[in-house]
């Protein structure tokens, strides 16, 4: 019930599945404002920070397409953020011999250097945000958090019908 106070909601939830659902989406937005103040301090947006993790974990260059699948958040605009890690001199972009349609990206070591300095300041925001919690509450949280997306992917959802109401409260 704290998300009621929260939102100062008068009336109590119509059903528990939507609680839930607002409940996930304070929280969110919540930890993005969090992880957005840390990587604005190293001069990156959220997004940006995940292509270059995706890059240093992979250890060698990717095709523009394969990074926008393995994305944390869904970016129309991949381009533009390929775009703008180039011109900081983090990422190379480099042609496909075999398809000139496929275009690679490659981290540079200026970004390796960034990361590593990101890497500590990250582990503490981790820390401080869901630290108060056991190892096994984290598990559960992780389990039910994708067990959440699993069953909105199985099928078209209320919320892709025309006339969908609004899960938001009134």
């Amino acid at each position: 019930m704290l998300l009621a106070r929260e939102i100062k909601k008068r009336h109590p939830f119509d059903l528990p599945e939507q609680e839930a659902v607002l409940n996930l989406l304070k929280t969110a937005d919540h930890l993005q404002i969090r992880f957005a103040r840390l990587f604005r301090k190293y001069g990156l947006t959220p997004q940006q920070y995940n292509i270059l993790r995706i890059l240093r974990g992979e250890g060698r260059p990717l095709p523009i397409l394969e990074i926008a699948s393995r994305m944390i958040t869904v970016v129309p605009g991949i381009t533009g953020l390929i775009d703008r890690l180039e011109a900081a001199r983090l990422v190379e972009r480099q042609r496909c011999d075999d398809d000139r349609r496929v275009t690679y990206v490659a981290i540079a070591p200026r970004a390796l250097e960034l990361l590593a300095q990101i890497d500590q300041p990250l582990v503490e925001l981790h820390k401080s945000l869901v630290g108060h919690l056991s190892p096994e509450e984290l598990t559960a949280l992780s389990r039910l958090l994708e067990k959440a997306r699993q069953g909105e992917a199985s099928g078209e959802s209320a919320a892709d019908a025309p006339a969908a109401a609004s899960a938001l409260p009134q």
